[in-house]
């Protein structure tokens, strides 16, 4: 088993007190002993490792034994998810999360059935940072995704690349990618994308395109074309 990520504030060196909720969790909840290894990371890139010297309460005395840092990830890949009802959302920003996206973009869709408003809104997207945040040190992500402000469609169609879309008839398996820079893919809510809002991604430049021949749901699309792309670009 890989040995477990925390989240510190910049990477330390030499000797180093993992305390607060991270060091709660490190000492009370995974019970990690003395010897036992563990992983500090930034999530801006570094990572170091490190070996459990002393336990105490809801804390680790640490000694950092060797650092590295990854360079960002180019082309980026961004999620303009549609916002979901229930945990549909938070199911999605975990899962992209471990499959590597880069950034998500809550859409506020026509067709969205819940829409983040005043402090429901505020709520709703610290749920959504939290759940990127844990979901990144279940997989020992080296950089943090980020959540971003929620978008309107014009907003979203400002960076929009592709659109998910079951009557596309490109598919995303194919497609021409740009080298560098982001790659930005619109996945609609339950409701899918209103045809005016298609339109408005298009006429932005975006491009529909599908999966395969199967309609996915809004938790599970942007986690199946992340895969895709993903693999197109080696990083899987």
């Amino acid at each position: 088993m890989s040995a477990p990520l925390f989240l510190v504030a910049s990477l330390p060196s030499g000797s180093f007190v993992l305390d607060g909720p991270e060091g709660h969790h490190a000492a009370t909840v995974q019970r990690l002993r003395v010897g036992e290894e563990l992983l500090l990371a930034d999530g801006r890139g570094g990572i170091a490792t490190a070996v459990v010297r002393a336990v105490g309460r809801g804390t680790l005395d640490l000694t950092i034994t060797s650092k590295v840092y990854a360079q960002p990830p180019d082309p980026r890949l961004v999620v303009i998810q549609g916002i979901a009802k229930g945990d549909r959302g938070e199911l999605a920003v975990q899962a992209m999360t471990e499959v590597g996206v880069d950034e998500i973009v809550p859409w506020a869709a026509a067709r969205s059935v819940v829409q983040w408003r005043g402090e429901r809104g505020t709520r709703a997207h610290e749920k959504w940072a939290a759940t990127a945040r844990e979901a990144a040190k279940q997989a020992r992500r080296a950089w943090l995704p980020v959540v971003a402000p929620p978008a309107s469609t014009r907003e979203a169609a400002t960076r929009a690349t592709f659109v998910l879309h079951e009557e596309a008839t490109a598919r995303l398996s194919t497609i021409d990618l740009p080298a560098t820079g982001e790659i930005a893919l619109v996945v609609g809510p339950e409701g899918g994308i209103a045809p005016e809002e298609l339109s408005v991604f298009e006429s932005a430049g975006a491009v529909p395109v599908r999966l395969g021949d199967t309609v996915l749901r809004t938790s599970t699309a942007g986690v199946a074309a992340l895969a895709v792309l993903a693999t197109r670009l080696a990083r899987w």
